[in-house]
């Protein structure tokens, strides 16, 4: 029987309905870079600033960038390394969430 892997989609909002429940008064939005678009879209949101490897969501409060994967398979694209490496040399920090749980594991390192 085949086992079914979640998508990044489904375990990106999972960590985001985790992380509206246990922070309510914290801000967290998505950084929508990674959608298939029609050509003629791609290049309009280029023009408006859309930058390749940028992560996913980002707490501003706590000056922290969440790049989600899904929990079997994600990988890191070589762009979006390079952008949490400058990132983190401008004084953000940066964590990869591989599914939801691992996410929200990471979450809670960081606020101990």
């Amino acid at each position: 029987m085949k086992q079914h892997i979640s998508s990044e989609h489904s375990e990106q909002v999972g960590f985001c309905q985790w992380f509206s429940y246990k922070y309510p008064g914290v801000v967290m939005f998505s950084i929508p870079n990674g959608e298939l678009r029609a050509k003629s879209v791609a290049v309009r949101l280029k023009k408006e600033g859309l930058t390749r490897g940028v992560p996913d969501l980002f707490i501003p409060s706590w000056k922290l960038f969440v790049e989600m994967k899904r929990s079997s398979g994600g990988k890191v694209s070589d762009e979006q390394f390079k952008m949490m490496m400058y990132l983190k040399e401008c004084g953000y920090d940066c964590i990869i969430g591989y599914g939801a749980e691992d996410a929200s594991r990471k979450i809670l390192e960081v606020m101990k």
